[in-house]
């Protein structure tokens, strides 16, 4: 006998409870117009025989596929190494879970893959899409939208089209790179360099304003572009030390970038924090208390950021589920987007 003879059918559930079928079929499908006493006796027969519905017939009458697609804008090798995307993708998958819902995992290597991502979507498989790490050039967003499918965005989106408005879930970045620049300024330090994200990210963009909010017109040699990671926190860190011998603090733009910054100062003889400060951004355990020294950093909560990106998107799907929770402390307006806010954890680099 194959698996699919054998397993439970809406008939055998239908019998069992002494109901027809399409009673069965309104009772699983969760449809109304079912009488209480009625409905238990189908609950009881699907529990007895094992029965689990049938999701491509459930979606005929439900319209709905419990699927989430997750559009992650990187390419593979990125989004494994860095340990940002998973705490993502972990409170993006707790409150999925949560609602009974799947989460379909899409990444993009190159331009090529933005046309199979967007033909996906556009292909009915699943009920809407959470979409993050975008570049300002990126196509996906106009895409998606064509797919006519609905979407929340992680992180401030930085295009000018408003037609492809939608909800967003970010962090406070300018204002918590205010917050670590001020308290290096307090410390007395004077030549505060900045190592930045891909400046094509609103993430990277907000945080070099603040630091400019903080410095002002400072120095332009104390700049440098970088890429998020520990490669790159080590050749712009070279650079600075290159331009500026005599910079006293660093301000990095993610706790990876700091963690590359941090080896270079280190080979090159500095102290930290005694000849030079160092603050990174995220709050990234367990790397940031593993650092040497451990990280003085902004703490963003990326778990709750994925949890609540998936909860709008939910809301979208379903007014009836609420679209944030009271009291987290973010700005928040679910038509728009939520703001979350973040905290300066100071350690010994600072």
């Amino acid at each position: 006998m194959t698996e699919a003879a054998s397993r439970p059918t809406l008939e055998a559930v239908a019998a069992r409870a002494g109901v027809s079928r399409a009673t069965v079929s309104r009772v699983v499908n969760g449809g109304e117009g079912v009488r209480e006493p009625l409905v238990e006796r189908v609950r009881q027969a699907v529990e007895e025989l094992g029965y689990v519905p049938n999701q491509a017939a459930r979606s005929l009458v439900t319209k709905r596929h419990d699927a989430v697609a997750v559009v992650i804008a990187e390419p593979e090798d990125r989004v494994f190494a860095d340990p940002f995307f998973a705490r993502q993708l972990r409170g993006i998958s707790k409150e999925l879970t949560a609602h009974d819902n799947q989460l379909v995992l899409l990444l993009t290597e190159g331009r090529d893959d933005h046309a199979r991502v967007a033909r996906y979507l556009a292909g009915g498989h699943v009920d809407g899409a959470l979409v993050f790490s975008l570049h300002l050039d990126d196509p996906l967003p106009g895409l998606i939208q064509r797919a006519g499918v609905p979407t929340v965005f992680g992180g401030r989106p930085g295009w000018s089209d408003e037609t492809l408005r939608a909800p967003y879930v970010d962090s406070d970045n300018r204002g918590g790179a205010r917050e670590a620049v001020r308290h290096l300024a307090g410390l007395g330090r004077t030549r505060i360099a900045h190592i930045t994200g891909p400046l094509d990210q609103t993430s990277a963009a907000d945080r070099l304003d603040g630091y400019r909010d903080v410095v002002g017109d400072a120095d332009p040699r104390l700049v440098v572009e970088s890429d998020f990671t520990p490669v790159g926190g080590e050749r712009a860190m070279r650079a600075l030390l290159d331009r500026v011998p005599g910079l006293d603090a660093v301000f990095a733009a993610n706790d990876l970038t700091a963690a590359g910054a941090l080896r270079v100062l280190r080979e090159r003889g500095r102290r930290v924090p005694d000849d030079v400060a160092v603050i990174g951004f995220d709050d990234m355990l367990p790397l940031a208390e593993q650092t040497d020294p451990p990280l003085t950093t902004v703490r963003q909560d990326i778990e709750e950021m994925g949890r609540l990106m998936a909860r709008l998107l939910l809301h979208r799907l379903d007014p009836d589920t609420p679209a944030t929770p009271d009291g987290d402390g973010a700005e928040t307006d679910a038509s728009t987007g939520v703001v979350l806010p973040t905290t300066l954890v100071r350690r010994a680099s600072a």
